[in-house]
């Protein structure tokens, strides 16, 4: 039957393709139902940007927001799903087909930019006067795929053609000034609709575009090239996110990204703020600006620059105003992993920056020294020192709020990595645990178990409080954990068949599927995964008889293009499904997928087909983790250490209802004093056949002689680096065991779902609504504002 949308539909479809609706591709009508969706918001849009300037209002600066697909989650928001699939269907169209001609937007690459995503999403939700900023990439991080089991990296041109999603503001572009280049700074809008309200927040993105198209005179001279070197030097600024910074050249071009994006942003904050207020000197009384890591912690200096150079206002008063503006949130316990950059790069780039970095550093030094504290102190502490520029110490003196985002890493940073800035300021430190928004990574990516919820709680309320879910818990019973189970089998179903269409693999859907899926890297111990199941393919093969579960053993990770170990980890995993898979013996209980290009749009099918969600970062390294929150939405149970967000869901839960293993954080410094690995390697039944399987011909690195880096770093350590850093083979035998008692626990499917159920039910803590409404309560004192 035809809806009121599907004239609409068509109207818009012949309108982009320039055809009949009859000729039109699918990908023609993606496109029409697109820019159909952005009619609907576009006034709404217009009144939230209207109400949000002249109000109390805060700013996200962040390098990466990693949105994921647009379309499903504005049709959601805007209510208009089921007539969507209605009107396609009237053309002989599945909107699941339609949907699947997005391409993710690659605009961020781990936790931390889909953390940004998340906070823009409740933010608009809760009508936050929040408007977030970054920078628009034309490559993203990089497209994975693998080659002979490495990964290969090629570029990911997600909008050669545009996104309907994406608007240029051409009008609104400001003028970035380097030493050696000036810069056209492009603005392009990105909607941010909310669940249950009729706003509509920003996601601005800059673009760097170059002052002049071309040079026409070296191009009527035939320089051809010539005439467009400079328009190319501007154009490497939106190029990638993260470029390799291995050298020299490839660090300056990261710290000119940082900084264009930063003083576009203020420039375009200013601006708006003396429209509305008029006298520059209430800056901070009517903004703060969230900086998400030092990436963007260049808006200090710069900031300071323009109220004093372009706005005529004194040190004194420039300083009060970025103390009153200025928040930080760290997402590291690593010292090591905090930015910190050349000064021969601010001199190339910006001296006047490094001038007034230079004057930070002074003024910080002098009020240290006046307050008594040791030269020891101040010169670990100061902005500037050892002939580099610390980003985290800039920040940390000149923000009002420094906040960690999980319980444990909040603790760490006071105790540890950030003990210096707390003992003087302990004022300023506060805890904020992550969250994800349960509209994307419930609601939206999984349908059966949303549908369940709100028929079990009689309405959707829980979408938008997610607290509600906790009146469930009483009303568990063996109808519904069977139902959870029929849920989650249908939902590998799903991704089977998404995995097939997509690499070419089968997998079973009768196994326990067991996910890690992150960024790769060492302290994340995807190293530790790869190695149980090579134990576990041991196992079988010595005890043909031996009853195994059958799993499916899921990884997603890109690995930076200049982190060695990283990647050879990545061929290792390869190789290891390689030997499993083609191995009739045992392929038919095991198997290994490692799905590449892993993002946001994989990440919504391999999440709620998930049974166990492995956190095992060595504890006290990671700072958070939204994937374990993901997971614990979508009923997987948490295998893990205590570490990050994880010890709150085991607080949450209790640690029956989860599978914990591993050192504590609080015994690691006395246990890694003493330690050492090859004790584990000759000790633990199997631990020395498994790494020696690395290096006696059962698995091939291709000749690269990555696999016995791996083994060395493990056993023997680097002139620089102690072995097994990461305490790998220190867990390795408690983690093998858990392991294997989870999954014998999952033979009693019953018990099972009633677990999956209680963290279900629990999760409401985890929701981004309850983070947001801590940010805006505690730092930015915004409130919402409802345009209707």
């Amino acid at each position: 039957m035809s809806t009121d949308l599907t004239p609409s539909l068509g109207s818009f479809t012949r309108a982009v393709s320039g055809k009949n609706t009859s000729d039109s591709s699918v990908h023609d009508y993606w496109e029409g139902l697109s820019a159909l969706t952005m009619s609907k918001l576009a006034d709404n849009w217009d009144k939230t940007t209207k109400k949000y300037k002249g109000v109390k209002r805060a700013s996200y600066l962040s390098a990466e927001f990693l949105m994921g697909r647009a379309l499903l989650n504005n049709l959601a928001n805007l209510g208009m799903v089921d007539e969507a699939r209605e009107a396609l269907e009237e053309y002989g169209l599945n909107l699941a087909d339609v949907l699947d001609e997005e391409p993710d937007a690659s605009l961020g690459n781990g936790g931390l930019g889909r953390l940004a995503a998340c906070f823009m999403d409740s933010c608009a939700t809760l009508d936050f006067p929040v408007t977030g900023y970054g920078i628009l990439y034309r490559y993203g991080l990089f497209k994975q795929s693998f080659e002979n089991g490495f990964q290969k990296e090629s570029p990911d041109p997600w909008m050669e053609t545009g996104s309907p999603f994406v608007i240029r503001r051409e009008a609104e572009a400001k003028h970035v000034k380097f030493a050696d280049m000036d810069v056209n700074a492009v603005p392009y809008d990105m909607p941010i609709t909310g669940y249950g309200t009729d706003n509509v927040n920003t996601l601005r993105l800059w673009k760097a575009e170059p002052m002049e198209e071309f040079d026409y005179d070296a191009f009527n001279s035939q320089r051809f090239t010539d005439a467009i070197v400079e328009r190319e030097r501007v154009m490497d600024l939106c190029r990638v996110l993260y470029p390799n910074d291995t050298t020299y050249e490839g660090k300056v071009l990261r710290v000119r990204q940082q900084y264009f994006f930063c003083s576009a942003s203020l420039q375009c904050l200013i601006e708006e703020h003396k429209e509305a207020h008029g006298d520059i000197k209430t800056f901070g009384q009517f903004n703060s600006i969230q900086l998400n890591d030092t990436h963007p912690v260049l808006a200090v200096p710069e900031l300071i620059r323009l109220l004093l150079d372009e706005e005529g206002i004194g040190w004194e008063e420039a300083w009060k105003i970025v103390t009153e503006t200025f928040a930080y949130t760290n997402h590291t316990v690593l010292a090591e992993a905090l930015e910190t950059w050349e000064v021969s790069i601010f001199m190339q780039l910006f001296p006047r920056i490094f001038e007034i970095v230079t004057e930070i550093d002074r003024r910080f030094r002098s009020e240290l020294a006046e307050r008594g504290f040791d030269q020891g102190k101040i010169d670990y502490m100061a902005p500037l020192s050892g002939g580099r520029v610390h980003m985290a110490w800039i920040a940390c003196y000149a923000s009002f709020s420094i906040n960690g985002v999980a319980a444990i890493h909040t603790d760490i940073l006071k105790r540890d990595t950030l003990h210096d800035w707390h003992d003087i300021w302990p004022e300023r430190f506060n805890n904020k645990t992550n969250g994800v928004t349960p509209r994307r990574w419930l609601n939206n990516c999984n349908p059966r178990l949303s549908a369940l919820l709100t028929e079990v709680m009689g309405d959707d309320s829980w979408v938008t409080d997610l607290d509600k879910l906790a009146t469930l818990e009483e009303k568990g019973n063996p109808d519904i954990y069977r139902r959870l189970m029929e849920i989650k089998k249908a939902n590998k179903e799903e991704f089977a068949a998404w995995i097939m269409r997509r690499d070419g693999i089968e997998v079973p859907t009768d196994a326990v599927y067991d996910t890690i899926i992150k960024r790769l890297h060492e302290y994340k111990r995807q190293l530790m995964d790869a190695l149980y199941i090579l134990d576990l393919y041991f196992r079988m093969k010595d005890n043909p008889d031996m009853d195994v579960v059958p799993r499916v053993f899921i990884f997603g990770a890109k690995a930076a293009p200049g982190y060695k170990r990283a990647k050879a980890i990545i061929k290792l995993i390869n190789e290891i499904a390689n030997l499993v898979n083609n191995d009739e013996a045992v392929n038919k209980t095991l198997k290994v997928v490692f799905v590449q290009n892993y993002n946001v749009s994989p990440a919504e099918y391999i999440i709620p087909a998930t049974d166990v969600s492995e956190q095992i970062s060595m504890a006290g390294k990671e700072a958070s983790g939204t994937g374990n929150m993901k997971f614990m939405m979508n009923g997987a149970l948490t295998l893990g250490t205590m570490d990050g967000a994880t010890v709150e869901i085991v607080d949450a839960v209790g640690e029956e209802n989860a599978y914990i293993f591993g050192a504590r954080e609080e015994e690691l410094e006395t246990i890694m004093t003493s330690y050492n690995p090859r004790e584990k390697y000759e000790t633990v039944p199997g631990l020395k056949r498994v790494l020696d399987a690395l290096v006696d011909g059962t698995l091939s690195d291709g000749g690269t002689g990555d696999f016995h880096d791996l083994l060395a770093s493990l056993l023997d350590g680097t002139s620089w680096e102690r072995p097994d850093v990461y305490y790998v083979l220190g867990d390795f035998d408690n983690y093998r065991a858990t392991r294997d008692r989870m999954a014998e626990d999952y033979r009693n499917q019953e018990e099972w779902a009633r677990k999956v159920w209680i963290n279900i039910c629990r999760s409401g803590r985890f929701s981004s609504d309850r983070t947001i409404a801590d940010y805006g309560r505690d730092i930015w004192k915004v409130d919402g504002q409802p345009i209707a």
